[in-house]
């Protein structure tokens, strides 16, 4: 395994258990195989997305799917301490802007910036406002 450099987000994660893919979000996954991670948050929010699901040939193939990259090896990073202490700080500091951020996306961007990794996103409008936070968007040339 390489270095960790990325934390990838649920809508990088989930885009190999689509029909149809990215392209570009699929050669970036497998040229930097070994260097990125998710976080718990992501974790949860996929298996939520499962487990809501009833039983089905779509739910079997997202449960496959999750099972392979456990089997793969992909690391989890927890929510702890650091991570609780810099998102006190942030949260205080965008509520005192008028900006109120997603609980959820939150804690995926604490985990990123205390662990010095860069957040791979779709969504980067969703996490543009925290400091220190590095953002790539895989979907983009």
């Amino acid at each position: 395994m390489g270095k960790l450099i990325y934390l990838l987000d649920t809508n990088i994660l989930s885009e190999p258990a689509k029909a149809k893919p990215n392209t570009t979000v699929m050669e970036r996954l497998e040229r930097y195989e070994g260097c990125y991670c998710t976080a718990a948050t992501v974790w949860h929010e996929l298996r939520f997305g499962c487990e809501k699901l009833p039983p089905s040939k779509l739910r079997r193939h997202l449960e496959s799917y999750l099972r392979a990259l456990l089997d793969n090896a992909l690391v989890i990073l927890p929510f702890e301490q650091k991570a609780a202490e810099w998102l006190a700080g942030e949260r205080a500091r965008l509520m005192r802007q008028g900006y109120v951020p997603a609980y959820a996306d939150s804690e995926i961007a604490a985990i990123a910036v205390t662990n010095q990794l860069v957040l791979v996103t779709r969504n980067s409008r969703d996490f543009e406002r925290f400091d220190n936070l590095r953002l790539e968007n895989w979907f983009e040339q």
